[in-house]
């Protein structure tokens, strides 16, 4: 596991195997950063060293040289941090900054930042960046494993927050990558309640006979076609002298292969992931139990598999959501939205202050906003709310509309609600979504709906502080939510 030290020492004296300096672009070529002064002094002629090998000082760009005996380290690396601001190096460029270079340095045992400006953005977005998932392979020799140590000088952080945080994000990326037959629901449901219990959170999980008798028809209607049967895990944060509640709420469907209405077998493997709401909602609260902010959290994960079968649900099935409205189903591959409407009606029971759900809900949020930006939709304030704190953590959001036009062919000549628009197909399908799961939110509670589907997940090549695979998109995102309802 990769630790995380603080140091007064000058960074040119450090026996790391890395020494990080900060390099902006400038009109007349690269220069360094704040930070670097002790490197420059015992390496003068550090600058053009790195201009000559290319450097840049292009934002996230990465750049390594010996240290030819200037400095104890081994290498010194430079990171990009682009045009220098009057108002500094903002956190989002620093965290990706710090994550690209811890990523290149795999294999190496420590590394050190002698880098100014938001200590806890360097931090946090160094740890993410050492994050690797296991995996399965039996044969890891070519593996690199990640930096042990990552020591920061002459920076004030909260380590303890900063560990959260990240071993947060970190629980949310390795349940997000982890195959579908590994976590089944009831296995799911089980990891999170042992590391929900050891956290200090309240803990209950229904199983699909508690879930029958409660009326849970949404969520039981999605897993009755799976024989590895649905849950609904509700875990509780309630610290002393909290006076605010807020509610957090994630999708879990641990494979998605679209039941009777089948996906196209060409990219089905990525369902493993169609459960990564439901991580960030268990990370962020694992996250929340170790920050302890003093503001009363309740969070629902609810749990299914979508698969065909004799028992699957069907395609103009009339299902009764808990309590008590009735859907009009229209396609099966639809089925986030299904359990969604069950554990929104039960968070509203609880009386919140807000309520936040996140889903890798449409393909449609894939369509608008691409892979790196979410959709949000809800109440006037607490979409601003989640854009507001989205961006603060380097997770943005972009507010949606819940269009009359759209609603109103969301009606059901049968039911109370059809789970999609009758003649749109998938024309606006992210908007169909939103407006689908208010139908589940009382008309006064202030709510906002997260839909991830894009940022959850990341293809291509790292960037930054994300690697491939699992992003963990959202949870810090919540964390901050629950943080700015304590701090109000």
């Amino acid at each position: 596991m990769t630790t995380l030290a603080l140091s007064t020492a000058a960074p040119a004296q450090a026996e790391v195997d890395v020494l990080v300096v900060g390099l902006h672009k400038g009109e007349d070529g690269p220069f360094l950063a704040p930070g670097a002064e002790s490197v420059e002094s015992a390496f003068s002629e550090l600058s053009s060293a790195l201009a000559t090998m290319g450097a840049t000082g292009a934002a996230g760009t990465v750049t390594s040289i010996p240290a030819l005996g200037r400095v104890p380290a081994t290498i010194i690396t430079a990171v990009g941090l682009g045009e220098p601001s009057e108002s500094g190096t903002s956190a989002e460029t620093l965290r990706r900054a710090a994550g690209s270079v811890v990523r290149t340095a795999a294999g190496k045992t420590s590394i050190g930042f002698a880098l100014n400006g938001d200590g806890e953005a360097i931090a946090l977005g160094a740890l993410l960046g050492a994050y690797q998932f296991d995996g399965y392979k039996t044969d890891r020799s070519d593996h690199k494993a990640p930096v042990e140590e990552i020591v920061l000088f002459g920076v004030t952080v909260d380590t303890d927050r900063v560990d959260a945080l990240a071993e947060g994000v970190a629980a949310t990326r390795d349940w997000s990558n982890i195959p579908g037959n590994l976590l089944p629901p009831a296995e799911f449901a089980d990891q999170v309640a042992q590391r929900a219990t050891a956290a200090g959170l309240g803990v209950e999980v229904l199983d699909e006979n508690a879930l029958a008798d409660g009326g849970y028809g949404g969520i039981l209607a999605v897993g009755m076609g799976s024989s590895r049967k649905p849950r609904l895990v509700r875990l509780t944060w309630r610290p002393e002298g909290a006076t605010k509640h807020v509610a957090l709420v994630g999708k879990g469907i641990t494979f998605d292969t679209g039941g009777i209405s089948i996906k196209p077998a060409q990219g089905m493997w990525d369902m493993k992931g169609d459960m990564a709401g439901a991580a960030a909602v268990a990370g962020a609260m694992l996250s929340i139990a170790a920050i302890a902010p003093t503001v009363n959290v309740t969070a629902y994960l609810a749990l299914a598999e979508n698969m065909p079968s004799g028992d699957a649900y069907r395609p103009g099935d009339v299902i009764t959501a808990y309590g008590g409205k009735t859907i009009e189903v229209l396609n099966t591959d639809a089925e986030g939205r299904m359990v969604m409407s069950d554990a929104l009606v039960r968070a509203s029971e609880d009386e919140p202050d807000a309520i936040y759900d996140v889903a890798t809900l449409t393909g449609g949020q894939v369509m608008a906003l691409g892979k790196r930006i979410a959709g949000v939709m809800g109440t006037d304030e607490e979409t601003a709310r989640v854009k507001r704190v989205g961006e603060a953590v380097g997770e943005q959001a972009w507010p949606m509309p819940m269009p009359e036009e759209i609603r109103k062919v969301m009606k059901s000549p049968i039911a109370d609600v059809q789970q999609c628009a009758t003649g749109l197909e998938r024309s606006g399908h992210m908007l169909q979504g939103g407006i689908f799961l208010s139908h589940f939110v009382p008309e006064d509670q202030p709510w906002a709906h997260i839909d991830i589907a894009g940022p959850a997940d990341h293809g291509g090549e790292s960037y930054g502080y994300i690697v491939k695979g699992a992003t963990g998109f959202a949870a810090r995102t919540l964390v901050a939510l629950a943080e700015d309802h304590a701090a109000r």
